[in-house]
């Protein structure tokens, strides 16, 4: 056995690498320093182990691989954003976007390639769902868009380097039907022995699963929540994401209200105005009802189009008076532009043109 056929070494548990080196008479103090190098060094090769010895690595090379979600192809947009294509060991393409703004950059990285719930506007839905990330596959597009960064390839944009400061679950897939590896991504991410970064920089975004919502409350999250609501009846939800006829608002909205007893903590609604659908007085006011459930924040989000789906951005005017209406009723309520528009960074575009 050989290469990618190989187990992925990061599969191991700390404890099951203590049993590797045991069974191979190894010191357990070879484990320990193999666990730094794969998720507080990030390496991606057994020769990047350079304090440990050589037969040690043979040893590795000899029993594991490392399957990386390697950086195969990018695109940098006018507006600083920058989208890069990750290349998965089975030939599956998966995206993430490192988004400069205010002195800050976030990174947006994929739970899934594909998706099974086919919303109706979204590029990754048109794909289909093919098969969960790993949670090292999903800490490798942390590690990658960390590094553009903090190397501040950005010319022209921000002149001084910057480090990663928030990850948002918001790419291709949906993060609560990949929940164990979302959930051990994070600890990888935010553990001292991993990446360091503290959980309140991270937010992940789900379109809204009960019984995943409910759980995640059970676990007491560290990290930030945010549902992709995108129409406040079910009536209009009904026509633009599927998943919706399973789980009617009436389900989701009881399931926030069992997290924000659970955990007393504020989540965010992310509304995307559709131009013509979704954008009138009248869906302001059915969303404000939706919030008045619970203590929330609003990110009304600006469409970035995705070819044939039939929806287009909301006008500024209509933008500005929903907005207005939202906040005329104390709520708080954020407008978010959209980013890479000259780069396909719509979330599953890069993937779908790779893919045809």
């Amino acid at each position: 056995m050989s290469g990618n056929l190989l187990p992925d070494i990061r599969e191991l548990s700390r404890d099951e690498l203590i049993g590797f080196f045991r069974d191979h008479k190894e010191t357990v103090f070879r484990s320990e320093q193999t666990y730094q190098w794969l998720w507080q060094k990030a390496c991606t090769s057994f020769m990047e182990m350079t304090n440990l010895s050589k037969i040690s690595r043979q040893l590795l090379a000899e029993h594991f691989s490392f399957h990386i979600a390697k950086p195969e192809t990018s695109q940098k947009s006018k507006d600083g954003t920058v989208k890069v294509g990750f290349s998965l060991h089975d030939k599956w393409m998966v995206e993430g976007v490192l988004i400069p703004k205010e002195g800050r950059y976030t990174a947006c990285i994929s739970s899934q390639v594909g998706c099974a719930l086919a919303c109706h506007f979204c590029a990754t839905g048109k794909q289909g769902f093919k098969r969960n990330l790993k949670y090292a596959e999903i800490f490798d597009q942390v590690v990658h868009l960390s590094k553009l960064a903090s190397e501040n390839q950005l010319p022209g944009v921000y002149p001084k380097a910057m480090s990663l400061s928030n990850i948002v679950y918001m790419g291709m897939g949906e993060p609560l039907m990949n929940y164990d590896n979302v959930v051990k991504s994070i600890e990888k991410i935010t553990q001292e022995e991993g990446l360091g970064m503290s959980p309140q920089r991270i937010t992940v975004s789900s379109v809204g699963i009960p019984g995943m919502i409910r759980q995640m409350a059970d676990d007491d999250p560290k990290y930030h929540f945010a549902l992709s609501l995108h129409a406040a009846t079910d009536q209009k939800r009904n026509q633009i994401i599927p998943l919706n006829l399973k789980h009617p608002l009436s389900s989701v909205t009881d399931a926030l209200k069992y997290y924000h007893a659970k955990t007393n903590k504020r989540f965010t609604v992310e509304y995307i105005l559709f131009g013509n659908f979704n954008d009138s007085l009248a869906d302001a006011k059915d969303l404000a009802l939706f919030c008045i459930n619970f203590p929330v924040k609003i990110n009304i989000i600006e469409y970035n189009p995705v070819s044939n789906t039939g929806f287009k951005p909301s006008v500024p005017e209509k933008v500005k008076a929903f907005a207005d209406y939202l906040d005329k009723r104390n709520l708080v309520v954020n407008i978010r532009k959209s980013r890479g528009k000259d780069i396909e960074a719509a979330c599953g575009q890069l993937a779908a043109n790779k893919e045809q």
